[in-house]
Parts: C-alpha cells; structure tokens; sequence
C-alpha cells in the first residue's frame, strides 16, 4: 500500500487520473479535494497477508476486497472477511491441528476432498483408536475487536462409524487461562453428512491478547474409534439475534 498510510488504510487515487488545471483558488488553507475516498481494509490484514499462500492482487482496494471476500486457502488454513461487517473469519483445516497419532497410518488416513473443480483439501479419516486428540490454536490478534466470536469443529462420521457410546469432551481455552467445556454424544448426531460441533464463543477485546486453543478429546471410555473426518475448525462471528 502507499507510504504514509495506516497499516489497514489506503487511498483510492481519482479515477480520472491527475488533474492538468490549475487552481485558480488563492486560499492557501484550502481543504484536500475529496475525490481520494479513504478505504478501510479489515483489522491486521496487511500482516494476515504476509502468510498468505495465494497471490494476492493489489491493483486496486476493490480487486483487494474481493479477493478477500472470496477467501484465500492455503493446505493449512482458509481466510475471508464477512462482507458487509468486514470481519475476519478463519477455518483452521485438520493439517493445522494437532492430532495424536497422524501420521501413523494405522490409526489414521488423510483423504483428499474436492472443494472446488480445482482445489482438494485434506481431511483427516480415523481409522482406528481408543485414545482421541485433537488440539488447535489460534492467536486472537487476527479476529476483529469487539466482536463476538463463536467456535466449531466440522466433521462428519461415515455409516460404518462405531465406538461413540461414550460422549466427547469439547474444551476452549482463552488466553487469560479460564475454560468452556461441554460434552456431545455423537451418536445422536446424522451420518455421512458435514456437521458442526459448537466448541465455545468470546467476545474479542483490546484485553484478549495471546492464543487461544480448541479441544476435541475423549480417551476414559476405553472404546476403540472407527469412521470420524475431521475437515477442522470454523472461527467466524456469531451471527446477531434480532
């Protein structure tokens, strides 16, 4: 963006380029034309941005927010802004998560799913354990303040899925260490469809600083696992209740 502007600022030159006239006005105090409307792009975008996998377009704010409005996708997380609210929402995919036993291919399998007739993402398929863990992380500097977030794994358990007798644990930790935990027994939720499991919702504040993490957990029932995808975890803003 241009020097001189704010980190999430930018100006939108005329689009009728420089003007050749000269001013015939002798007030040296004159107000700045207004025809270079200040753009506000969403919170921490520019270094959001830095990490980005895509090519990012900065032709103009316009292609900019598109682009973002569309998402951009990397083999590890999907960013877009909320239009209208300008808000940041993020999806943490499994290849971002922390799963106990991952990349042992007895217990687990990571299967390519077809997002788009040019783009597959990789879930991750259990086959078989007795111990399940899967912890995620994310730093609350990339959310838009005053904003109130909720948080969801996605999943989904095929038709030969068994072993969810016992309920899982879903645990959000803020930074500040204080927990939302609850239980969902899967065995009451549809088959071989994408679902999401509420995990937890806060409100972002200038006094939440640091990580967040995102738990899905159950290893005391003793029972062998079988038939769960994991495509990963939705943070985006809690829709308003009218």
């Amino acid at each position: 963006m241009g020097a001189g502007l704010s980190q999430n600022q930018v100006t939108e030159p005329n689009d009728e380029g420089p003007s050749n006239k000269t001013s015939h006005s002798s007030n040296s105090d004159a107000k700045p034309s207004q025809s270079a409307a200040q753009v506000l792009l969403p919170h921490n975008c520019n270094d959001i941005l830095k990490h980005a996998d895509s090519p990012i377009d900065r032709s103009s704010t316009k292609k900019l927010l598109e682009q973002l409005y569309a998402g951009l996708t990397s083999i590890v997380q999907k960013y877009w802004v909320e239009k209208g609210s300008n808000r940041n929402c993020f999806i943490l995919f499994a290849r971002d998560l922390s799963i106990t036993w991952a990349d042992d291919d007895r217990f687990w399998h990571w299967p390519l799913l077809k997002e788009s007739s040019d783009e597959s993402l990789a879930v991750a398929e259990l086959l078989n354990v007795c111990w399940l863990e899967v912890h995620g992380r994310f730093e609350i500097a990339n959310l838009s303040p005053g904003t109130m977030y909720e948080i969801v794994f996605v999943l989904q358990l095929k038709d030969t899925a068994y072993g969810w007798e016992v309920p899982v644990n879903l645990r959000l930790t803020l930074p500040d260490g204080s927990r939302q935990q609850h239980r969902e027994n899967l065995m009451e939720k549809p088959r071989g469809q994408w679902i999401e499991i509420p995990v937890g919702e806060f409100n972002t504040s200038d006094k939440k600083i640091g990580e967040i993490e995102i738990s899905l957990y159950e290893y005391e029932g003793g029972k062998w696992k079988r038939g769960l995808l994991i495509k990963g975890v939705s943070i985006r803003p809690k829709p308003s209740v009218l």
